[in-house]
């Protein structure tokens, strides 16, 4: 057909309300949103006011299924490739060649580094994993039994109170966003110390839950070794963790360090655009992090290969999925429609790991319930069939041979990930035009305007969803409801 033209290069819309026909430019194949803006029409007959059909389309995305929300140029996935590249480099060869914090150079600054200046970035994100002292009281505050995910996201918020230098809200709105040489600066050395405190503030979250004293961050270790030597070092004279099992923590950390515009990024740079400080948008991937469906997903693999037990139990818990009695946790990716190209390097790693710590007795369960759900017509219909779900699968199992606790698992996904994090943060605070902050649209579907009802004149709206949960309290609750004291309100249902 030839080369594009510039004319022929766009998008001819008919709006069949109005007969008039818009032209809509697209570049590197994306039409812009707000083109839609300029269809309106008038209101039909009886349509709610509500739908604001005089002020332009809407275009509705329920979880951002084919919404761009910035030009990037950090990571591209081919999903139905099974493609993941840091800057145009397949993650393949960085596992291999690469180390995570030398990819962590790459996705941060665009490309790979010289051996000196791999050295000053690896000399200031060690040199900055060291965290105040008070530190210690903020993580001695929490409960025993907290959720290290929980610890975590709150140490984030908590590192920025140190930084003032670092707070736009008290530097002005344009620390970050002016590219000066001093403002890159004051952005480099935040970058430094989130990374480099990041597998510290990990570390403290874990000995603070085992009873133990913290430990300083080691030198002349590597990043990962000396995260294991925070969290394991008991006082032993020369200690040095594991060799095979620090490369193994290396390479699940490079895998980890990206994946695009996931949900945690989103919500980072969500949370930045408001140009608040990185250690609070930082926190804010954290959190989003912790969930089930997203940094929670190793965690859960593993929870349901402990439920299931033995490989002859993977049919009867099937047929319970059938039922939706039972939940089947890693099949299928939001992403990746083939095989996710990472799996094939977690499998490699595993078996490097098992070599020293002995095979996961789980494993077998694992393949077993991949072998026959990749088989039954049931999944095969569902498209489950079609995606690898090896790198959960393994990558969780790796965790546990290497003896950590299952909700540990979230921890080890943040880690990386800060580093894809401030990567994406970064490329946001220099991007030209400056940073607007995201306020998506919604479409209202609510009440149209209503007049206000006297309490005693109201009719009640009960059901389910619709009126509060009532709650079974228990304990000092319960015998001080039945006790009589003064001021003593009595509730009435």
């Amino acid at each position: 057909m030839g080369k594009p033209t510039e004319t022929n290069n766009s998008l001819s819309v008919t709006d069949n309300r109005t007969g008039k026909v818009y032209t809509v430019p697209i570049v590197d194949n994306n039409i812009s949103a707000t083109a839609f803006k300029a269809m309106k029409a008038p209101f039909n007959h009886g349509e709610r006011k509500e739908n604001e059909t005089d002020k332009g389309l809407r275009v509705a995305d329920k979880g951002f299924l084919n919404t761009a929300v910035m030009r990037s140029e950090i990571t591209y996935i081919d999903g139905d490739a099974g493609v993941l590249r840091y800057r145009g480099y397949p993650i393949e060869q960085l596992a291999l060649h690469s180390s995570h914090l030398e990819s962590a150079y790459l996705l941060i600054y665009g490309s790979l580094p010289t051996k000196q200046q791999f050295k000053v970035f690896e000399t200031e994100v060690l040199h900055h994993g060291i965290v105040h002292s008070d530190a210690e009281q903020f993580f001695r505050s929490f409960r025993y039994d907290a959720h290290p995910m929980a610890i975590l996201t709150s140490a984030f918020s908590y590192l920025g109170s140190y930084y003032a230098e670092a707070n736009p809200s008290l530097q002005g709105q344009t620390l970050f966003t002016k590219g000066t040489s001093e403002s890159l600066e004051v952005m480099d050395k935040q970058i430094y110390r989130l990374i480099g405190k990041a597998t510290t503030l990990a570390a403290m979250a874990y000995r603070v839950r085992q009873g133990r004293e913290f430990v300083i961050p080691p030198t002349g270790l590597s990043y990962t070794g000396s995260f294991l030597y925070q969290m394991d070092y008991l006082g032993q004279e020369n200690y040095k963790p594991n060799p095979i099992l620090e490369k193994a923590l290396d390479v699940l950390f490079l895998l980890h360090s990206d994946h695009e515009l996931n949900a945690s990024c989103t919500t980072v740079l969500q949370t930045g655009s408001s140009l608040v400080d990185p250690y609070s948008a930082i926190a804010a991937g954290c959190a989003s992090l912790y969930g089930p469906l997203h940094g929670g997903a190793n965690e859960a693999v593993i929870r349901m290969l402990i439920s299931i037990g033995k490989p002859e139990n993977v049919p009867a818990f099937l047929e319970a999925v059938k039922r939706r009695e039972k939940v089947l946790s890693g099949f299928g990716h939001r992403v990746y429609k083939t095989s996710d190209p990472r799996s094939f390097i977690v499998r490699k790693t595993a078996d490097e790991v098992f070599k020293v710590t002995g095979k996961d007795e789980l494993l077998e369960t694992a393949m077993a319930l991949h072998e026959a759900a990749m088989k039954d017509s049931y999944f095969i219909s569902r498209n489950w069939r079609q995606t690898s779900t090896s790198a959960l699968y393994r990558s969780g199992l790796i965790y546990r041979a290497m003896g950590f606790p299952l909700d540990f698992f979230p921890v080890l996904f943040a880690v990386p990930r800060v580093v894809g994090w401030l990567a994406h943060w970064r490329q946001m605070m220099l991007q030209e035009g400056g940073v607007k902050i995201w306020r998506p649209r919604q479409i209202y579907v609510g009440a149209g305007k209503q007049d206000y009802v006297p309490s005693d004149e109201r009719i009640a709206v009960e059901g389910p969803k619709k009126t509060p949960s009532p709650i079974a309290h228990s304990g000092i609750t319960k015998r001080t409801r039945l006790a009589s004291f003064k001021g003593k309100v009595e509730a009435k249902l």
